[in-house]
């Protein structure tokens, strides 16, 4: 059977960044992932990735490993074109790690859709093939957040998501202030992972109005289980909520939209997966919240995996895809290209297109 699964390979996946993203939970200096390889009967290969973020939802490199060599046991030898039923065969061993699930799931569609020489965009549906992304200024001082908005919109980027809930309101206020002078025209996302009261949140939204600056989307600015709290700021603030955090599983978005705790929720396939999240979208979309893509600290190759998912299912009105833009290293090729704000898949010829430097290298040896 030429698509039964005969190896899977898992290796560590280290770049370096050019600074440390910080979220209100903590930092990371170094991208420290994991490479998921499947290699199928007829010698096709697909690629996926972990990207666990301890200070985001406490998945760790340590579990995502163990994680991993569990589950190969449960996948060597299945065919990747039944891969709903190789998703729930997954389920006990990636339980507690979410980055694990992504990456094995990821690396078995991978495979399918290179054998079948379909482009993953497709695979998810084919409703379009580009987006338009924000970037991401992370935790510091108001002038590293000045200096970091004028280089995000000398890239062609017109939206600009600013970390906050890591500092005390009035430096949050000052942040938001330097980020507005320093690009007056750019759309602003506020992001506070979860780090902040109902009441700072609030605070920090009215003392925004005064100045004349509403925010198209706040996200996540209370803890994950103070939905009541997430409430409360998407009936007063002013400014539309996503939950990210908060929004972790299908049920989680369930309860979500029965509470009117949110107005959107960010999809991120490493914290549930790829089948799971085509369930939390199908849920969004039936109950009428917004959509948002996102993504951990991730290279190209799973950045790439949710960008493909996002344009291809379609209707997703916040676009957070910019993490390979803070790589200081590029150890794999092909997928997505950035042409200034746009995302662009139209290059993908199969699978999400991305293979490690080294494979793509010895492909280009063997052709000649």
């Amino acid at each position: 059977m030429p698509t039964m699964i005969r190896r899977v390979t898992v290796e560590d996946l280290t770049i370096a960044l050019h600074e440390p993203f910080g979220i209100a939970g903590g930092a990371q200096d170094v991208a420290r992932n994991l490479l998921v390889t499947i290699e199928l009967a007829d010698g096709t290969r697909g690629y996926g990735e972990a990207a666990p973020f301890t200070a985001f939802n406490g998945d760790t490199l340590a579990g995502a490993r163990a994680a991993l060599t569990q589950a190969t046991a449960h996948i060597v030898g299945a065919d990747v074109r039944e891969w709903r039923a190789i998703a729930a065969a997954l389920d006990d061993a990636c339980q507690a790690s979410g980055s694990a699930r992504c990456a094995l799931e990821t690396a078995v569609l991978d495979a399918l859709t290179r054998h079948l020489g379909l482009p993953l965009w497709a695979w998810f549906g084919g409703a379009g093939r580009q987006l338009i992304t924000d970037m991401t200024i992370t935790t510091g001082t108001a002038a590293a957040a000045h200096a970091a908005a004028l280089a995000v919109t000398a890239r062609g980027i017109t939206t600009i998501k600013l970390k906050v809930g890591a500092t005390p309101l009035a430096d949050d206020l000052e942040r938001v202030m330097a980020v507005r002078a320093a690009a007056p025209g750019a759309a602003l996302i506020l992001d506070g992972n979860g780090g902040m009261s109902a009441d700072h949140a609030l605070q920090l939204l009215a003392l925004l109005h005064e100045r004349s600056i509403v925010p198209v989307l706040f996200e996540q600015p209370v803890p994950t289980a103070d939905l009541d709290g997430l409430r409360l700021v998407s009936r007063l603030g002013g400014v539309r909520i996503a939950a990210d955090e908060s929004a972790s599983n299908v049920a989680a978005v369930f309860q979500i939209a029965a509470t009117q705790a949110a107005h959107v929720v960010n999809i991120k396939l490493m914290k549930s997966g790829i089948v799971e999240a085509l369930e939390m979208v199908a849920i969004a979309r039936a109950t009428g919240l917004g959509l948002m893509i996102g993504g951990m600290i991730e290279s190209p190759l799973a950045m790439t995996t949710s960008a493909c998912f996002a344009a291809g299912i379609g209707g997703f009105g916040f676009v957070d895809l910019d993490t390979p833009l803070f790589l200081a290293e590029e150890p794999l090729v092909g997928g997505m290209q950035y042409v200034g704000a746009t995302i662009d898949l139209s290059a993908i010829v199969a699978g999400h297109g991305v293979v490690p430097r080294d494979a793509a290298a010895d492909h280009r040896r063997a052709a000649r």
